[in-house]
């Protein structure tokens, strides 16, 4: 079993910054993606950003050179940058991470408890 804890949300003005960060342990023998997602109030979760073991990621057009995502592999961490935050990025927002478990072998895709972010305008 692979458990995420996610630390950093909280409450900040617009055009402020936070970081969050996630760090997965359990039965780990690869992550091959770790990534961030957030799920407003009556909408949807979607993706925000995804980083991959190689170090490739995506963005959701939104946040887009605001939001920098970054993982320290050895220590199975992720962490996601947050600068000039907006009303609109308040949610809560969830780590993912997908990989190969041991002890058995096997696929996981574990998600976080989910940590509040709250944008004051």
């Amino acid at each position: 079993q692979v458990q995420l804890v996610e630390s950093g949300g909280g409450l900040v003005q617009a055009g402020g910054s936070l970081r969050l960060s996630c760090a997965a342990s359990g039965s780990i023998f690869s992550i091959n993606s770790m990534g961030w997602y957030r799920q407003a109030p009556g909408k949807q979760r979607e993706l925000v950003a995804r980083i991959t073991s190689s170090g490739s990621t995506n963005y959701v057009d939104s946040v887009k050179g605001r939001f920098t995502i970054s993982r320290d592999n050895a220590k199975n961490t992720v962490h996601l940058q947050m600068n000039t935050l907006t009303p609109e990025d308040t949610a809560v927002y969830y780590c993912n991470a997908q990989g190969r478990a041991s002890m058995p072998l096997r696929n996981f895709d574990s998600w976080g408890q989910g940590t509040q972010v709250t944008v004051s305008s």
